[in-house]
């Protein structure tokens, strides 16, 4: 590290670690809060483009579209057997003053994520076929599915550098360098994207593949500016070539940390999984069926309530691990509550914008009119578990920035394996609820891990965590 970037670092720690809590919090997370808003506007843009296709392939489009997104949470969840590590180590040494440490943390973190970014192009290319083989869908609906996670794969090579880098960069209590950098992705891809589908000048119109190429373009272009970044030293991080390695003992513990929480990902996307083929068995079976594009925009809606939790997660986990780091545990304790006091405030407005929007909304997403039936009334009844969505999120994200990972992932196994797939099923297929009664799975899901995650917080154990 260079003299100006130590410099930097002594002078913005103490910010985190003493200074009043309230502000710390806010002003950490608004910057992660316009990069989750941007980042939500690509998804939720792909999906309004996807709906506006010729009626002939946009039930198809937006089947496509909804499963890559599927794809990719699960890559991001995978990247967080390095991400959560990185960050709950990063932080610790940086709110001991151990900026060095810090800096060889971020390092193997990113030759890790490059590696780990070549292994998962290469199995969602290779496993692309059988998603849709799973799921029976139709020769043409497959044909499309194929090729749009194909060609989405290969942008998980730098998704994973991308991610990891803005995950070293937050412990540092850097939250406005990934703004910028994944911000400006997101705008890249909605115009990549637009111009690709409609067509521009010489640009032909390409429709589906239009939209998948402008996030591939969008993701290159990310992982690339992210390694530019970290070679400039923002935050006094900086890339060196010899500290680019896969031994020592950091490498293990960054594994050892997020192990758990990557397998806790690993259970939570299979569950998910599970509950998209429950959802497929309320159309017949049908992947391309009104309550299954219903089911797709609302799940994509409902990442409006993830954007201010992710935010005040990160916000709580720097805090909490820089807090720790000095040996502040009552400020680390307190840091998460307060995180969920402010994002709840927030909550609580999207539930009711969701409640009373929800027919609105679904007729702007989608031009199929008995989507729009099938989905605006169910919608409704989810809106109003927005809050304990929330909070399940930021605690979870608290106890990761302290280093417990085990428990968290225990919550995964209870809620989704536990509760919201029997009782999707049960309440939607055999009592025949239909998509309300599946969602009535999902949000007993929202209440059981909030409760879990809370009790846990509130014990305080997870402070004497060892990373």
């Amino acid at each position: 590290m260079t003299d100006s970037s130590a410099d930097q670092s002594k002078t913005s720690r103490p910010q985190i670690v003493s200074g009043p809590l309230r502000s710390t919090i806010l002003l950490l997370a608004l910057p992660v809060l316009l990069e989750q808003l941007l980042s939500f506007c690509v998804g939720f843009y792909d999906t309004f483009l996807s709906g506006h296709l010729a009626e002939s392939v946009s039930a198809n489009a937006t089947t496509a579209v909804g499963l890559a997104a599927y794809v990719g949470w699960l890559a991001s969840m995978i990247f967080g057997l390095i991400g959560t590590g990185t960050t709950a180590l990063v932080s610790r040494f940086w709110g001991a003053g151990e900026f060095a440490q810090a800096n060889r943390v971020a390092n193997r973190s990113i030759a890790l994520a490059t590696v780990l970014g070549c292994i998962v192009f290469l199995v969602v290319f290779a496993g692309a076929p059988l998603v849709p083989r799973m799921m029976n869908m139709d020769p043409e609906t497959s044909r499309i599915v194929i090729r749009y996670l194909r060609i989405d794969g290969i942008g998980h090579i730098f998704t994973g550098v991308s991610l990891i880098g803005a995950a070293a960069l937050r412990g540092s209590g850097d939250m406005r360098s990934p703004m910028w950098i994944l911000g400006l992705v997101s705008v890249l891809n909605i115009i990549v994207s637009t111009t690709l589908v409609y067509g521009l000048g010489p640009v032909p119109e390409m429709g589906v593949d239009g939209i998948v190429l402008g996030t591939v373009t969008a993701r290159v272009t990310g992982g690339l500016l992210m390694l530019a970044a970290l070679v400039r030293g923002l935050s006094g991080l900086r890339l060196m070539r010899k500290e680019l390695t896969f031994r020592g003992e950091l490498v293990s513990r960054i594994l050892r940390i997020g192990g758990p929480a990557a397998l806790d990902g690993l259970i939570m996307w299979g569950g998910h999984f599970v509950f998209l083929k429950i959802i497929s068995m309320l159309g017949d079976g049908d992947f391309d069926s009104p309550i299954f594009a219903a089911h797709i925009i609302g799940i994509q809606l409902e990442a409006i309530t993830y954007l201010p939790a992710v935010a005040w997660g990160h916000a709580a986990a720097t805090t909490i691990g820089q807090s720790l780091g000095s040996s502040n545990h009552d400020r680390a304790i307190r840091a998460g509550h307060e995180a969920v006091r402010q994002c709840c405030m927030l909550s609580l407005v999207i539930t009711l914008v969701f409640f009373f929007g929800s027919h609105a909304i679904y007729s702007l997403m989608h031009g199929n009119a008995q989507v729009v039936a099938v989905g605006a009334p169910a919608f409704r009844m989810v809106a109003l578990f927005q809050v304990p969505l929330a909070a399940s999120i930021i605690y979870v994200f608290a106890l990761r920035g302290s280093g417990d990972t085990r428990f968290p992932m225990w919550i995964t196994i209870i809620g989704v394996i536990g509760v919201r797939i029997p009782v999707a099923y049960v309440c939607g297929v055999v009592l025949e609820g239909g998509l309300y009664g599946a969602w009535i799975g999902m949000c007993a899901d929202m209440v059981v891990r909030a409760l879990l995650a809370f009790s846990r917080y509130r014990q305080g154990s997870w402070s004497k965590t060892r990373v």
